[in-house]
């Protein structure tokens, strides 16, 4: 038995979820395996796991700080790998275009949509920025979640973009949370080139120097849609910042069937993202690929369109899926992951195995966090959620509610829930 003094001890665990599933993404049927240990304990030096056993082993270990778990479930923190976590202002006023069944596209085009929130986001300072984006960081933390995927994509120009991105990483470097940053510049044609998309794509693809000098950005992303940018525009971007040293992912066939899902799979993009409209050729070249399918059922459930991405064809055809909320302040607004994890069950038809590997393993993956995010195994870091439930089928389950109890990032607690006082009136 080790003599080693630890930090902390978390005994007591009723299902433990380590995700040791060797390397890489999991794909097709594999996803529906889950590694549980029963009746577990976990222990953690310098913020990183360094062992895990029994709960019985654990009781003649030395701890600094023991954690009973007390039956609970104990997973690692959730990888969120697609948001739009900084922007300003927000879009409440465009639910009534929505109620009166005016389309996505068409709001786009009157002004709203994606540049509503351009002209907020160029506006707000950067310590506004920054302030807003935290406020929303905080409260996916609360929902269990530790590692965060943020696009640009609100400025649309040099100042703002670059704007966006240095917000992003000022909350890397000073919040709890890892911000894994994408540049968005990309996401809509502002009004200033209204008919000459090609030239704004340059002047995005001119911003690629400054963005690696200041390490402002790992992915470089686009929206493959009608009236957005086509299919060949985003090859040539997309393989353009791959020549830079990007990784890219892409907004593929969210609305319409334009195969931006095969040619994500043919430039070798580590994501593609959305994927609801998805051709049975693109989701066979997913199986067939490494490309993993980011899902976003809480995109389809707000546009209320009736249909979701066919998830089930893209684990049968063998492809890696990931789940994630799509933060934004038009099509998702939410920082609740755990509500994802109920739509994919419902909606997109994944079995609870599948939904815990599409937001701890194989959202890790789609964000280049494979090797150190979404597992819990001995040497990584001690990114760890304690679960207010009896076991792992029960989150995906109950729905609307908050499970979290405890979320810990490299090894030290970064939110409790909040507890009700004890002398509440029972009048």
């Amino acid at each position: 038995m080790t003599t080693t003094q630890f930090d902390t001890i978390i005994d007591n665990i009723g299902q433990l979820l380590t995700m040791d599933h060797g390397d890489g993404p999991l794909k097709g049927g594999a996803m529906n395996s889950l590694p549980v240990l029963e009746n577990a304990a976990l222990a953690i030096k310098d913020g990183l796991v360094a062992w895990i056993g029994t709960h019985e082993d654990a009781q003649s270990m030395k701890a600094t700080e023991r954690i009973d778990a007390e039956g609970k479930l104990v997973s690692p923190g959730l990888v969120d790998p697609h948001t739009h976590l900084v922007f300003g202002g927000s879009r409440e006023h465009e639910m009534a275009l929505k109620q009166q069944g005016v389309p996505y596209l068409e709001i786009l085009k009157r002004g709203g949509g994606i540049l509503s929130t351009v002209g907020a986001t160029r506006e707000a300072s950067e310590e506004e920025l920054l302030t807003k984006a935290r406020f929303h960081l905080n409260r996916m933390i609360s929902y269990g979640v530790t590692t965060v995927e943020a696009k640009s994509g609100y400025g649309l120009d040099r100042q703002t973009e670059l704007k966006q991105l240095k917000v992003a990483k000022q909350l890397n470097e000073t919040h709890p949370a890892e911000i894994v940053s994408t540049f968005l510049g990309a996401h809509a044609i502002p009004p200033e080139f209204k008919g000459r998309s090609d030239e704004f794509l340059q002047e995005m693809l001119d911003l690629l120097n400054d963005i690696e000098k200041e390490q402002l950005a790992e992915f470089v992303d686009i929206f493959c849609e009608t009236g957005v940018f086509s299919v060949e525009q985003s090859r040539q971007f997309l393989k353009a910042a791959k020549e830079k040293g990007f990784s890219v992912k892409i907004h593929a066939d969210e609305i319409h069937p334009l195969g931006g899902t095969e040619m994500a799979t043919e430039i070798g993009a580590t994501s593609g993202d959305h994927l609801v409209g998805a051709s049975d050729k693109g989701i066979a070249a997913l199986g067939a690929t490494d490309t993993i399918a980011v899902l976003l059922p809480g995109t389809s459930f707000y546009l209320n369109k009736g249909k979701f991405a066919n998830a089930r064809g893209m684990l049968e055809a063998g492809a890696a899926v990931a789940l994630s909320t799509d933060f934004n302040p038009g099509s998702s607004p939410t920082e609740n992951l755990q509500f994802i994890m109920n739509l994919a069950s419902l909606q997109l038809k994944m079995t609870p195995e599948e939904i815990w590997n599409a937001v701890t393993v194989n959202s890790a993956y789609a964000i280049n966090r494979g090797d150190s995010a979404g597992k819990l195994i001995k040497g990584r870091k001690a990114d760890i959620v304690l679960w207010d439930v009896p076991n792992y089928h029960y989150v995906p389950y109950h729905y609307g509610v908050n499970h979290t109890n405890t979320v810990m990032k490299d090894g030290c607690i970064i939110y409790r829930k909040e507890k009700l006082h004890e002398h509440i009136s029972t009048h």
